[in-house]
């Protein structure tokens, strides 16, 4: 039975907040409840931070991370080893792997992995840019830090090919992380152990 609501108003943004991820009605409704009980400059500061975030948020032409500016902080820091390159599926990866304190080099944020169930294909992901930065020359090192997963291999193995004739080392995070798993869910002290102990990249699923 659908639930009957006093106003169209409240439907519409239960509807709108059900529209995440993860976020059923329920909770869809105790979210916009919550809001309503709030103060109107809470509930503008919140909704401007939103619009804000859409409008003007960029993705670093380096690497593709999330940034302020065209370059990101990580990318512009002049104490980064800008030899080493660890990419990763998102963004979430990224701050993950920064919150080990294990890894100074540089990004490459890929946008997904390849998953033909689901549509995407190398061409929807950063691929051909990381192979572009590798051919600069300054890349010494790529270490390929996807979740280890199906797809993850699988992205890992079509980059180590795309790579092959590159004189670069391509290394792959040590299997620390069960198989399976999703590089954002592994503990700090497990993932950074993986950066540090990786290995070199063999080529092999």
């Amino acid at each position: 039975m659908n639930q009957q609501y006093p106003s169209v108003l409240l439907e519409k943004a239960v509807g709108e907040f059900a529209k995440l991820p993860g976020i059923g009605r329920k909770t869809a409704m105790r979210l916009v409840l919550h809001l309503l009980r709030q103060d109107t400059a809470t509930v503008e500061a919140f909704s401007s931070a939103i619009s804000t975030l859409k409008k003007e948020v960029k993705y670093c032409k380096v690497c593709h991370n999330i940034s302020d500016t065209d370059v990101c902080r990580i990318c512009s820091n002049p104490s980064r080893d800008v030899s080493t390159v660890c990419v990763v599926e998102n963004i979430r990866d990224v701050m993950a792997v920064e919150n080990t304190l294990q890894y100074r080099g540089l990004y490459h944020v890929l946008g997904g992995v390849i998953s033909p169930m689901d549509g995407i294909g190398p061409s929807d992901l950063e691929i051909e840019s990381l192979v572009n930065r590798v051919k600069e020359g300054t890349v010494k090192e790529v270490i390929l830090a996807l979740s280890s997963t199906m797809e993850g291999d699988t992205t890992n193995f079509y980059i180590f090919r795309k790579l092959a004739s590159c004189d670069v080392k391509i290394t792959v995070i040590a299997r620390g992380i069960s198989i399976g798993d999703e590089l954002q869910y592994t503990d700090e002290v497990t993932l950074g152990r993986s950066i540090v102990n990786r290995v070199a990249f063999t080529g092999t699923l």
